[in-house]
């Protein structure tokens, strides 16, 4: 049985992956953040009113391990722009403060493995 979960929202795709080792799941949403940002920036879309790049999640990249009520959950937000956003918790986030993709992950590495 796998111990973590990565969901992928990406558009309006949702995918889940199960992994036996956080090292590997990590890897992974590395490697599609990568892709998501391969994709290019998003355009403004308008509903109700005018919403920028900047005020679009792209993509949601979320790692979660095992636990009844407290599961660690991780991940990040790839904004329409390009911008990324790191946070921990599933339905209390909070934000993981980083300058680049680099520091983001190392930051949910620390927040799962603990």
């Amino acid at each position: 049985m796998s111990n973590w979960k990565m969901t992928v929202r990406y558009g309006s795709d949702v995918t889940r992956v199960s992994f036996d080792d956080l090292d590997e799941a990590i890897a992974e949403a590395e490697a599609m953040t990568e892709k998501v940002l391969a994709d290019g920036p998003m355009s403004s879309v308008s509903a109700f009113k005018e919403y920028e790049p900047d005020q679009l999640v792209k993509a949601r990249i979320e790692i979660s391990g095992k636990g009844l009520f407290s599961a660690p959950t991780a991940g990040i937000d790839i904004q329409g722009d390009g911008g990324m956003l790191g946070f921990t918790g599933g339905v209390k986030r909070k934000p993981i403060v980083a300058d680049d993709r680099k520091q983001i992950f190392a930051g949910i590495r620390e927040a799962l493995s603990s």
